[in-house]
């Protein structure tokens, strides 16, 4: 099953940007990459486990999703929206107060209102899950990999913000850098819901 094709997918899909990879170069630059680790950890669990339901259920989720998909692409975008803003609020480096970064539940739950994960979940099921053997042994092997092949794919971008904080010390830079990060994510958000609704209009 650890075929060239599903890592070249899982790991272009896992390190071009999207609302996660946003997310953690935010988090490395406001918190550092080792208050990231959960934020990344969940992110890689959340999409291993999205990855073993969908491949799992494939036949049900694809009939079931149609019902869904709007519903559940304005409820991510709404909350891409939210994030954007808490981003854009976001302080100084180490500065404390009430923020803190993503957790390992939050981030894995997250997946299920990521429009992107959703793409990227329901390809890999439909492109990679072995059509013979146990379904459900395939599925969670499918699973492991993906989440293994993705881990280190959006470490780069954690990895990356926690770089940049010497950079962006001063408030102006900060702000400036949370700004970008944020109109990105709310662009990404608007692009999603708008292109989500032109299917269904």
């Amino acid at each position: 099953m650890l075929d060239l094709a599903l890592m070249s997918y899982v790991g272009v899909m896992s390190i071009t940007p999207g609302p996660n990879n946003l997310m953690l170069a935010a988090s490395g630059v406001n918190f550092g990459f080792r208050r990231t680790v959960p934020h990344m950890l969940g992110i890689s669990s959340g999409h291993a486990f999205q990855v073993a339901v969908v491949a799992a259920a494939l036949a049900f989720i694809l009939n079931w999703l149609t019902a869904i998909r709007v519903p559940l692409a304005i409820a991510g975008c709404i909350y891409l929206l939210w994030l954007s803003w808490q981003i854009w609020r976001a302080g100084e480096p180490g500065a404390g107060g009430n923020a803190k970064p993503m957790g390992l539940f939050g981030a894995a739950a997250f997946q299920w209102l990521n429009p992107k994960a959703w793409v990227m979940v329901i390809n890999t099921a439909i492109l990679f899950m072995p059509s013979h053997g146990n379904l459900l042994s395939n599925a969670v092997l499918l699973a492991l990999l993906c989440g293994l092949i993705n881990l280190p794919c959006i470490g780069v971008w954690a990895l990356a913000g926690d770089r940049m904080r010497h950079w962006l010390a001063t408030a102006r830079g900060l702000r400036l850098f949370n700004g970008t990060m944020a109109a990105l994510m709310a662009g990404t958000a608007v692009w999603l819901m708008v292109d989500e609704l032109m299917l269904v209009l």
